[in-house]
């Protein structure tokens, strides 16, 4: 059982009040980590704390805020074993998820580290004589990066590397269900010797997560907000944002189709939906959640994704046979079992699944599914992938697009030209040709449309979202003055 801290101003720190909460294996219900119940006052502290390092940490020059990224990235993969074991225990994931998670993590702050001299600016060209107008960007101050638990290493390293390289110092509030592993990043941060303060984690309890955002968010040390969750939560942290006028960075749920066109190499299309939809649970934002077949190959494909889905166990990530690990709780698979047995009492038919045990559920097709069943829009965030069928491009193009969420997507076709055309059409912050809806990249632009949020992740997209870009003026001549 891991007994954690805070890390606050470089100092581990306890709830000022020294109240604690606990986070159970979904698996086993065993208590896996004790962590501090912040307080707002403890809240306060961490904003305070980071702003005190702010300016010495933006005086840095970009070479030595690189180093030190870069002294980090190599710490957090030296670590790997300790995240995997962490993240087993507080998430269910595989341990390979977390193994790949922690990779990436590291190269985000490889790529971040290599974005500290690429954040410039422009010189304008001025219609008054003797001026020199400069584009400068410069630091914000502190930002607040909320991370969940889902892809619990990639997305709080995400939440801070860039606003790190940019010149900001940061407070990470971190998921109340994988506390010991955003304490970790956090750890491997001061130990790369960023600088007290420079990154400071809270952690809450599930019950008080509402009190401490909203005192993050109102602090006015608290220069910009990042947040990546779900599309309800994510509303309110805008809404908060908003009320305090501070700009915020949203990456919320997802509902990604892939189009499986006519010509379309079916065998590869199953392969890149059965890990979509079903790896780690189907709990990822990009997750494969719909199926767009077209009529004259869906039987065929339903075919072959059942009997792949049939070789995929999800288990206990301590069980040698488990392949998909298990669900983040119990309540997950509820709510999960409740969307299916609702589309199958209104038609669709499962070609394989739902079977379960607690937080462990087994990969579901649902085939069949019209509007009028609830899975058709709500995300399902559960290895399930629904199957509808289309007779026209035309008719895949307007399914995929009738959902309010807009992150991933994928089309399938040998015509290349034509799935471009259709990747165009398709409202997402990211479409993949032949390839799957999971799929990142430390340096790629990563966000979405509509219900799933705005602004961009990754390395220069990042650059306006943590920066101030600001008009700078010299005047080197005599200037001229109607009075």
């Amino acid at each position: 059982m891991n007994a954690l801290t805070m890390l606050i101003g470089g100092q581990d720190r306890p709830a000022a009040n020294g109240a604690t909460f606990e986070r159970r294996n979904p698996v086993t219900d065993a208590v896996v980590s004790r962590a501090p119940a912040a307080t707002p006052g403890d809240a306060i502290a961490a904003v305070e704390a980071a702003a005190a390092a702010f300016p010495a940490w933006a005086a840095l020059g970009p070479g030595e805020r690189r180093k030190r990224l870069l002294r980090a990235a190599d710490m957090m993969d030296r670590r790997t074993d300790e995240f995997i074991s962490a993240g087993a225990a507080e998430t269910g994931a595989m341990p390979n998820w977390i193994g790949f998670n922690v990779m990436l993590a590291a190269n985000m702050l490889r790529e971040a580290a290599a974005m500290t001299t690429q954040i410039d600016g422009s010189v304008i060209p001025s219609d008054v004589p003797g001026s020199l107008a400069l584009a400068v960007r410069q630091p914000c101050g502190v930002v607040l990066g909320i991370a969940p638990w889902n892809a619990p290493v990639i997305l709080a390293t995400r939440a801070i590397a860039m606003p790190l390289a940019c010149g900001n110092t940061v407070v990470l509030k971190a998921s109340e269900a994988c506390p010991a592993l955003h304490r970790m990043i956090g750890t491997v941060l001061e130990e790369a010797g960023l600088g007290s303060g420079v990154v400071n984690v809270v952690t809450n309890a599930p019950e008080d997560a509402a009190a401490i955002v909203e005192t993050l968010i109102a602090h006015p040390a608290v220069r910009r907000v990042n947040f990546t969750g779900s599309t309800h939560v994510g509303r309110i942290i805008a809404q908060h944002a908003a009320r305090h006028l501070k700009p915020a960075l949203l990456e919320l749920g997802g509902k990604a189709p892939v189009i499986v066109l006519d010509d379309a190499d079916l065998d590869a299309a199953v392969e890149a939906v059965a890990f979509g939809a079903f790896f780690n649970q189907g709990q990822i934002c990009m997750s494969t959640e719909r199926v767009i077949a077209q009529r004259a190959v869906a039987d065929l494909f339903v075919e072959k994704l059942a009997a792949k889905a049939r070789t995929l166990r999800a288990g206990d990530p301590s069980d040698p046979s488990s392949v998909l690990g298990a669900l983040v709780s119990p309540q997950a698979a509820q709510r999960i079992r409740a969307l299916v047995d609702d589309a199958r009492a209104n038609g669709a038919r499962l070609p394989v699944g739902l079977h379960g045990d607690g937080a462990i559920l087994q990969p579901a097709i649902v085939d069949g599914v019209t509007p009028e069943m609830a899975l058709y829009r709500e995300e399902s965030f559960g290895p399930v992938v629904t199957v509808a069928r289309v007779d026209s491009d035309e008719e895949a193009i307007q399914m995929a697009n009738d959902s309010e969420f807009g992150l991933s997507a994928a089309v399938f076709s040998r015509d290349v030209p034509r799935a471009l055309a259709m990747a165009k059409r398709i409202e997402s912050g990211i479409c993949h040709i032949n390839g799957p809806t999971v799929h990142d990249e430390a340096q790629m632009p990563f966000g979405g449309v509509k219900g799933s949020g705005y602004g961009r992740f990754g390395s220069k997209a990042s650059v306006d979202a943590f920066t101030e870009l600001r008009w700078i003026t010299i005047q080197s001549g005599p200037r001229h003055y109607p009075i």
